[in-house]
């Protein structure tokens, strides 16, 4: 009997030493993605104005990183607020922990050098080494053109500087493991000619990560079919938001025209549009609708192209659920 304790004694510290290894591994060899590039980036008027456009429109950037009015319908970002961070996205919205956007003002960045800005965007590493959770979806980030991330971060020194300390992440277990792998080196592209629609609009959908919100998530996973919805968002007064499914099935938008697609974003940037106030339990959406609103038609009509090739998935959504 005492042999086979003494082997069964052996096992488990065996177990325990390689348990050992793999997570000082994960926390001291992680994440590897190289150093950030040594460049310093032209901030010339087009590419401020490009990085305007994909940080306010596209990316939405200024969306996450600002406060967001949620008294009013789609929580429009406030003004003087615009990138000063501590949007807190944690357990309440099914995330494996407490991620909080941080200031991207020159308040808070002056001290980093564009090409660890660059880093952060493009995969996920911040200026310190250490993981960023992929709220901000630097994995898509990372397949877009190296010209357009460089426009984002002259844009974003443009910002007005406000000082705002905001709290730090942090990632529930195993996730303060996990996150160390996730970030990866980037997979760049080029911007494809607008005359291919399908691939302009593909990638307009990667740099907007539309598959982020309207794939279901669970603890930072995805586990629904891409595009078909079903991401729940819980609002402090107990009302639901789901994200709706964007695949051509007639549970999605397989009955849409184009010509409404366009007129669904487009309608929040007509002159006599005002941000209604909603109260609690009112019919309330995650989806920053005044952001986005601001393509180009031409840009919109371009990711409709896209959506349009996706695998139809049947899924009905309920967008949204009154607090019971």
């Amino acid at each position: 009997m005492n042999k086979y304790l003494k082997i069964l004694g052996y096992i488990v510290l065996a177990i325990v030493l390689l348990i050992g290894g793999l997570l000082t591994y994960l926390k001291t060899m992680l994440p590897n993605v190289g150093n950030p590039p040594e460049i310093t980036i032209d901030r010339t008027a087009d590419r401020i104005e490009r990085g305007k456009y994909l940080a306010n429109n596209v990316m939405v950037c200024i969306d996450c990183h600002s406060s967001r009015d949620w008294s009013k319908f789609a929580g429009p970002p406030i003004e003087g607020s615009y990138g000063k961070g501590g949007e807190v996205f944690d357990q309440k919205f099914g995330f494996p922990g407490k991620f909080v956007a941080s200031n991207i003002t020159p308040a808070n960045l002056k001290n980093w050098t564009d090409g660890e800005i660059f880093r952060a965007i493009t995969a996920g590493v911040g200026k310190d080494g250490r993981a960023l959770f992929p709220i901000m979806p630097h994995i898509s980030y990372g397949q877009l053109d190296e010209e357009d991330i460089k426009s984002v971060i002259a844009y974003i020194r443009t910002l007005e500087p406000i000082e705002n300390k905001t709290d730090a992440s942090e990632a529930d277990f195993p996730m303060n493991f996990i996150i160390n792998t996730i970030p990866q080196k980037p997979n760049f592209s080029k911007i494809p000619p607008k005359s291919d629609r399908i691939a302009y609009g593909k990638y307009l959908v990667t740099a907007a990560s539309c598959n982020d919100c309207h794939t279901k998530q669970e603890k930072g996973k995805f586990v629904g079919a891409p595009f078909a919805g079903g991401f729940e968002f819980k609002f402090p007064d107990g009302s639901v938001v789901t994200s709706a499914n964007i695949t051509p099935h007639p549970t999605g938008i397989g009955n849409w025209t184009e010509e409404k697609f366009i007129a669904r974003f487009k309608n929040y940037t007509d002159s006599s549009y005002v941000s209604p106030i909603i109260k609690p339990g009112e019919f309330q959406s995650m989806m920053p609708w005044t952001m986005y609103a601001g393509m180009t038609n031409e840009d919109l009509s371009a990711i409709y192209q896209y959506l349009k090739t996706l695998t139809p998935q049947q899924n009905i959504v309920t967008t949204f659920k009154q607090a019971k």
